[in-house]
C-alpha cells in the first residue's frame, strides 16, 4: 500500500484530476448527473482507460451516498431496480469493447457520447409516450453497455428522465440511484475480470475528497425551483470537458 500510494501520488496531472473531481463532484450535487460526463474526459488525459474508470468508481461510490435518504424519498426505486437490470446484463459486453480498442478510442468515445446526449437535451428532444417497463429495462441495457465501453451509463438514462415531464426532484433522484447502482455493476465487472490497478485504487481514494467538498456545495445551491437555470449551468461545464478531452488537442 505505502507504495501504491507513493506512486499515486507521483502522478503527472494529479491537481488537473483533483480539479475535475470538485467540478464534477458540484454539478452532481446540484444536478443530480454529470460526473463521469465531467471527470472522464479529464481523466483520460492523465490516465489509461482502465485506470481512469478505476477512479471513478472508487470515488464516484462514496460521495453520492449522502442523497440516497432524500432519493429514495424523491425517487422511483422500482424503476431503478429495472434499469440496474438491464444494466447488468450489458455491462459485462461493453468492458469487454473495452479491452478491444487503443487509448485514443476510449477518449474519442467519452467526449462524443457526452457531446451527443448535449445536443439531443438542447435541441429539446422529449419522450412524449408512456415510460414503460419494457423501455426502462433497454435503456438500463444500452446505459450499462456505454458504461462498460465508455464509463458512460448515464447518458440513456438521462435522456429518457430529462426528456420526460416528470418532476425536476423525481428525476434528479433516479438519476442518482441508478448510477449508484451502475458503479457497483462496473466495479464488480472490473474486479472479476482482473481490470483494476492498486495505484488506481489509491489515487480513486485520493479523488473523494475534493468530490466530496463539490458534492456538498453543489447540493447546498440546489434548488427545486431554479430548474432551468441548473441544467444550463450542467450543460455548459459538460461541453466545455468534453471538447478539452478530445484527443485533437494532443501534442
Amino acid at each position: 500500500m505505502p507504495d501504491a500510494l507513493s506512486a499515486a501520488l507521483a502522478t503527472d496531472g494529479i491537481w488537473f484530476l483533483a480539479f475535475g473531481a470538485l467540478l464534477a463532484g458540484i454539478v452532481r450535487g446540484f444536478a443530480g448527473f454529470g460526473t463521469a460526463m465531467i471527470y472522464l474526459p479529464v481523466a483520460g488525459q492523465v490516465l489509461g482507460p482502465f485506470e481512469a474508470l478505476t477512479t471513478l468508481i472508487i470515488k464516484d461510490l462514496t460521495a453520492p451516498l449522502i442523497h440516497v435518504p432524500r432519493a429514495l424519498r424523491d425517487g422511483q426505486p422500482g424503476d431503478v431496480m429495472r434499469l440496474g437490470l438491464g444494466a447488468a446484463l450489458a455491462v459485462p459486453v461493453g468492458v469487454w469493447l473495452l479491452t478491444l480498442v487503443p487509448a485514443h478510442v476510449f477518449r474519442w468515445g467519452v467526449s462524443l457520447v457526452a457531446l451527443g446526449l448535449l445536443v439531443c437535451l438542447i435541441a429539446g428532444l422529449r419522450y412524449r409516450g408512456p415510460i414503460t417497463k419494457p423501455l426502462i429495462f433497454g435503456t438500463g441495457a444500452t446505459g450499462g453497455l456505454l458504461g462498460g465501453s465508455v464509463g458512460l451509463p448515464g447518458p440513456p438514462v438521462i435522456l429518457l428522465f430529462m426528456s420526460s415531464n416528470l418532476p425536476a426532484k423525481t428525476i434528479r433522484a433516479n438519476n442518482t440511484l441508478y448510477l449508484i447502482l451502475a458503479d457497483i455493476l462496473l466495479l464488480a465487472v472490473l474486479m472479476w475480470k482482473g481490470l483494476m490497478v492498486g495505484t488506481a485504487v489509491v489515487l480513486g481514494a485520493l479523488m473523494i475528497l475534493p468530490y466530496l467538498i463539490g458534492n456538498g456545495v453543489g447540493a447546498f445551491m440546489f434548488r427545486p425551483g431554479y430548474e432551468t437555470l441548473y441544467r444550463r449551468v450542467a450543460y455548459g461545464i459538460i461541453a466545455a470537458s468534453a471538447l478539452l478531452g478530445l484527443p485533437i488537442w494532443d501534442g
